[in-house]
């Protein structure tokens, strides 16, 4: 692979003997499920980036708090590297374990402990998948609205530690938008409560430093979610244009317009006929992109804001404007955009999910240069995002069956991320940096901002045991991934000269 491993445990934490660690787990905590033969561990050598693979050296399964906090103290002691888990389905190698590590696995605190429908909240365990909250809210007319296309998988608290989006996310904010409150354990086992059950609590916002911070500065217990009323009504709008470049244009005009859409999803052909052959929703396989626009809220409203929308749509080169007639056209267009990935999975024995987000009115100039980097590459790209917020997911093909077609679309997937970085931005806007885009965080930080990175961790873990090596690049990392483009004639920003 070309990605720089930033190994943070090289030189730095003492080799763990296996043997010792596992007796006095059993010792200490004789009720816990601990893995540790080789059949046993394999199931959890990686997350959703199955590209990336390590054996772990053991996987615990704890269901009760005592346990996370003994384990933790454990660890701490003996100098012992963390990597908490929840339900796997990340996308950037986050929760990709460590060979002389342990695995925290918090997937049975699965338990939503509280809803309660005066003040709209749910206390529920780290555990919980997304859409089981708002299965539980329903009866009450309430719903959690952050909702990542792997809803009816992902758990909350994966949701909190990547900051997840989902495809409602331009009206209705990210993860951090929608948490109140979330209940913590350090490295060494200390409990914490960030944040309040109120909508705002005195001092600094460690709430939000602590929501997409990878789970590296500590473990999640509980999590206090806001939740929202149904809408009266939604309706969908599915526009056809001859060009992506056109589909592209036409998301800024609407959100010009000041028409704030609850989702705001574009497809390009190859990801449209691949979710059609998949999902059968009813997309033009013919067109060249595809926009899905979702106006919700009372009825009267709605329904202005859907003429408006098409007039806008039309306006822009839209070949197709349609609306779903009824709730069940409206729920396929949204599977076939929810499915899009396991659906492009079809085509290819592999692909490669990217991350980056873009200022909106960039989106037609990027479009046409990742084309070019794909046809450069000789890889085919998939284009799916959330429009909306420019949070783009190119979906790379490729077979790593074929020498060398593995090193070509990680190199393309870096070309993609440092193009969002040099247009205004960023290199992830929910999967997270995680072990993935190690080498991009070169291209969107300085030294100084680093630097700063580093001393927020140590605060939180001096010993640097709670996943390390991902999200944060060492000076020395990046000063390698900058010589290396210098080495090549392609360095992409004169700030990495810095380094």
């Amino acid at each position: 692979m070309n990605i720089l491993y930033d190994e943070a445990v090289d030189g730095v934490l003492p080799d763990v003997d296996k043997k010792a660690l596992l007796l006095t787990l059993q010792t200490q905590v004789p009720d816990l499920k601990i893995l540790h033969e080789p059949e046993e561990l394999k199931p959890y050598e990686c997350d959703g980036l199955s590209a990336y693979r390590t054996t772990p050296m053991l996987v615990v399964l704890p269901h009760h708090l005592e346990q996370v906090q003994t384990v933790l103290r454990l660890c701490h002691e003996h100098k012992v590297p963390v990597v908490a888990r929840g339900a796997g389905t990340g996308l950037s190698g986050g929760a990709l374990p460590l060979e002389k590590g342990l695995l925290l696995v918090m997937a049975r605190f699965n338990n939503i402990l509280h809803i309660d429908p005066a003040a709209r909240t749910a206390r529920v365990q780290p555990g919980v998948r997304n859409l089981a909250i708002s299965q539980a809210a329903a009866p009450y007319g309430l719903y959690y609205a952050p909702d990542p296309s792997s809803q009816i998988a992902c758990s909350i608290g994966g949701n909190v530690a990547e900051n997840a989006g989902g495809v409602h996310c331009l009206k209705y904010g990210l993860t951090v938008h929608n948490v109140l409150q979330v209940e913590i354990l350090t490295v060494d086992g200390e409990h914490l409560t960030l944040g309040s059950q109120a909508l705002d609590s005195p001092g600094l916002d460690l709430l939000a430093l602590f929501t997409g911070s990878e789970g590296m500065l500590g473990v999640i217990t509980e999590v206090t979610v806001k939740l929202l009323p149904k809408p009266q009504t939604a309706k969908v709008l599915l526009a056809a244009f001859d060009s992506v470049e056109k589909a592209g244009r036409a998301v800024g005009d609407i959100i010009a317009a000041g028409i704030i859409p609850g989702g705001l999803e574009m497809m390009d052909n190859l990801a449209i006929r691949a979710a059609e052959d998949f999902i059968h929703a009813g997309y033009p396989v013919d067109a060249e992109a595809i926009l899905l626009c979702e106006l919700d809220g009372v009825e009267a409203d709605v329904h202005d804001d859907c003429e408006r929308v098409r007039q806008v749509l039309e306006l822009a080169g839209a070949t197709e404007v349609r609306q779903a007639q009824d709730e069940a056209e409206r729920v396929r267009f949204w599977a076939g955009r929810k499915n899009a990935f396991p659906a492009v999975g079809r085509l290819s024995p592999d692909y490669y999910c990217m991350d980056g987000t873009i200022p909106r009115r960039e989106l037609p100039g990027v479009l046409q240069a990742i084309a070019a980097l794909s046809a450069e590459y000789d890889l085919r790209v998939a284009n799916v995002f959330h429009a909306g917020d420019g949070n783009m997911h190119p979906l790379i093909l490729f077979d790593a069956n074929q020498p060398g077609e593995l090193d070509r679309a990680e190199a393309l997937g870096g070309k993609i991320l440092e193009l969002c970085v040099k247009v205004g931005g960023s290199i992830t806007g929910e999967h997270g940096v995680g072990r993935e885009k190690i080498n991009q965080m070169c291209a969107q930080f300085n030294s100084d901002e680093l630097t700063l990175f580093h001393a927020v961790k140590a605060a939180f873990d001096p010993g640097g045991l709670l996943n390390p090596g991902k999200n944060i690049p060492t000076l020395h990392r990046c000063a390698e991934f900058g010589a290396m483009h210098v080495h090549m004639g392609q360095l992409p920003f004169p700030e990495l000269e810095r380094f």
